[in-house]
């Protein structure tokens, strides 16, 4: 990866290429990355035939037109009106379950995270869900969740247009195959392994056959990162662009 590019920007722009072509993009709470990624998406989109890809930012007073939050993304997922989300876990695992309640046992339990909230509603309902987690490790990529949020796809007859597309960590990006039920490496990030990713990964997947480095955003997802994308996240996540833009490189005075 280009020095001048951090990783922030590297998981920014991995993101907006696969929202690419989306209609409606959600994001949820709590979410910097996916929510800069998804504006980004929108500045790549504005000007084409389609049409400018609609940016949903729960928490956000000026990217998001809902006024009951969760209630008309639920709504409108079920009428098919939201095309990509994001989800995370304290664990996933293979099958793609994720679990966002606790661990050691429930109700009771060492460990307790916030909720599943709409989770398996919004999994199995949109179609080109994406699975983000930065870290990437064995105590949150697990053999299997030891509660599941929501489950992944599975052979019982549910009606699930949704359900995982891709997975992207601090290590990497994955695929998901519906059908195989498995996670598929595509490309791991500059400076990591393939044997990392295998040792810090606590279920098996599967390799594709040309495994890239994950590519760096080009010169104009850059500029538009580091100038209107990161004004417009700092209105929702004003800490995490004081922290974005600490980080971006220093221009050479004359």
């Amino acid at each position: 990866m280009s020095a001048a590019v951090t990783p922030t920007e590297l998981l920014i722009g991995s993101i907006a290429r696969l929202l690419a072509g989306v209609r409606h993009v959600a994001v949820g709470a709590s979410s910097p990355i996916p929510g800069a990624a998804a504006l980004l998406t929108r500045a790549l989109s504005e000007g084409s035939a389609a049409g400018a890809t609609r940016v949903s930012v729960l928490g956000s007073r000026r990217h998001n037109a809902f006024t009951n939050g969760g209630v008309e993304l639920f709504d409108l997922a079920a009428q098919g009106r939201i095309d990509a989300f994001f989800l995370g876990g304290g664990q996933i695992d293979g099958d793609a379950n994720i679990n966002l309640v606790g661990t050691d046992g429930y109700p009771q339990g060492g460990v307790r995270w916030p909720g599943s909230f709409g989770s398996a509603y919004l999994y199995h309902l949109v179609p080109r869900v994406i699975l983000f987690r930065e870290e990437h490790t064995r105590r949150v990529f697990v053999p299997r969740v030891d509660f599941i949020s929501a489950a992944g796809p599975r052979d019982d007859r549910v009606y699930r247009p949704g359900g995982p597309h891709a997975m992207l960590t601090g290590l990497c990006l994955f695929d998901f195959d519906k059908l195989r039920r498995r996670f598929v490496l595509l490309s791991v990030h500059p400076g990591h392994s393939l044997e990392e990713v295998r040792d810090q990964t606590g279920f098996d997947f599967d390799v594709a056959e040309q495994v890239t480095q994950t590519a760096a955003p080009d010169a104009t997802a850059l500029v538009l990162m580091r100038g209107r994308v990161l004004n417009e996240i700092g209105e929702t996540y004003p800490n995490f662009a004081q922290l974005w833009r600490a980080t971006l490189p220093v221009p050479a005075t004359a």
